[in-house]
């Protein structure tokens, strides 16, 4: 029996959407194909229901799933490179990323999904479409088929995340303070929906030399990776009271958009100058990978599929010298604002609202206006802290990135075994230089932890 595609998944589905995540795994040794193909067909990954089914249409275009039996030689896609050494993987990667962001769709003969491999380099390229899920359902489906580099038993998630809590938490916290928490929480809802409202129909950034716009999402993109030390980002968040990895992450982003556009544009930046950004929140109970069953389990409200909501971050751009440390401070006093309203709530109710009431044209065109109203897309995937294997071959990296929006620049970051990746798609004849915007990012946190461990001596 056909299964009508969720209300996020036909929005995705939209041709001016069209969202393919594209999540390139690293390894330490070349990649066996026939290993990786014995593996996948006995793995949950092809045995769940979005992955073997074909997208079809009704007479009046609503779309549905149908089962249909796989064959994975059709999923394969296997490109020869001439010249194998190490030096060009990196080079092959983003060069495979940035042609996968404009002009490579998913063919809708098979099940939406596919993995690329170049012979003889050590990485693969999952492409999934949007519609099958988000990035925390996918992640954790595969990492259901991986196994832990000291003991070889299979991964079930970190110990310590399961202690985390949940996404909830903080908002519990604010309604056991009583009448005054709650006033906080309608103040900040009411405050962030009508901006989120106002961004919608007409409030736009002010163009800078990074803003994207109309159509952009069509350009030619290019593809960098900043290179973060977990440990480092930890250090700065001990500097800082209270602070979180994500206060963390949207201080470094704050510092080096500045540092980025002070070089770009030196004449034009203005000190306090705000640029937003369009941040991807979790809504799932439990923060991060979310365990199996729970995942597999509609009913638990940590179900399979695409379960965020949209916040608007502001970045404040800076031209004077000053403490580092600053930007987290003021990013952790945004973010806490942020947490306290139902803001990426309001988005994902209103936007099922909108698919239900109007069609996924109508949400498309509203989600795609807010996209032009904003500069730069950022979403955040904690990923396992320890070493994992696939097919016996140690995995060195994780790294997520999508097709491309009407953004300039848009950046995915997955943390992995004391590493952050964090990906920047560009388009290229906005920003033909992301290796430097890369080195932005990077210089700043290195400043922040010399600065956050200064203070601690």
């Amino acid at each position: 029996m056909d299964e009508p595609v969720t209300p996020a998944g036909r929005l995705f589905l939209r041709p001016e959407m069209n969202q393919i995540i594209n999540c390139t795994i690293g390894f330490q040794n070349p990649v066996d194909i026939e290993a990786i193909k014995t593996e996948l067909s006995n793995s949950l990954l092809v045995q769940h229901p979005r992955f073997c089914s074909l997208l079809v249409k009704d007479k009046k275009g609503k779309e549905f799933w149908r089962k249909t039996q796989i064959n994975l030689d059709d999923h394969f896609i296997i490109h020869s490179l001439d010249n194998t050494h190490d030096s060009n993987q990196e080079e092959k990667i983003n060069s495979l990323l940035a042609d996968f962001a404009v002009s490579s769709p998913l063919s809708t003969d098979k099940p939406l999904w596919e993995l690329h491999i170049v012979r003889g380099l050590s990485f693969v390229i999952l492409r999934i479409h949007h519609a099958l899920g988000d990035g925390v359902s996918l992640m954790t489906l595969f990492l259901a088929s991986c196994k832990r580099l000291d003991d070889n038993e299979d991964y079930r998630g970190d110990d310590e995340k399961k202690k985390i809590g949940d996404n909830n938490k903080g908002m519990r916290n604010l309604l056991e303070k009583g009448i005054l928490g709650i006033l906080k929480m309608i103040w900040y809802t009411v405050l962030f929906v009508i901006g989120f409202i106002g961004r919608v129909l007409w409030v736009s950034d002010r163009k800078t030399v990074i803003s994207g716009g109309d159509g952009v999402e069509l350009w030619p993109r290019l593809v960098a990776t900043a290179n973060f030390e977990f440990e480092d980002m930890k250090i700065v968040k001990k500097a800082v009271a209270n602070a979180t990895i994500n206060d963390v992450l949207f201080g470094v982003i704050s510092s080096g958009i500045s540092r980025y556009l002070g070089i770009r544009s030196p004449h034009v930046l203005q000190e306090e100058l705000q640029i937003t950004g369009l941040a991807m929140v979790n809504l799932r109970k439990q923060p991060g990978l979310q365990e199996m069953t729970k995942l597999m389990n509609n009913k638990s409200g940590t179900g399979w599929g695409n379960r965020f909501g949209m916040m608007l971050l502001p970045v404040y751009c800076h031209t004077k010298n000053e403490d580092p440390l600053c930007y987290v401070k003021r990013a952790k006093v945004m973010i806490d604002q942020k947490k306290q309203s139902l803001e990426s709530h309001f988005s994902y109710g209103i936007g099922n609202l909108v698919m239900s009431l109007f069609g996924p044209k109508v949400a498309s065109l509203l989600n795609y206006r807010i996209v032009c109203n904003t500069t730069f897309t950022i979403s955040n995937i904690v990923g396992p802290s320890e070493q994992l294997t696939y097919t016996g071959n140690p995995i060195t990296f994780v790294r997520a990135t999508a097709s491309s929006l009407a953004h300039a620049i848009t950046m995915h970051m997955v943390s992995y075994a004391g590493k952050a990746n964090m990906q920047i798609l560009v388009a290229k004849d906005i920003i033909p230089d992301p290796h430097f915007l890369a080195k932005c990012f990077e210089d700043a946190l290195l400043e922040m932890k010399n600065t956050a461990m200064s203070v601690d001596d």
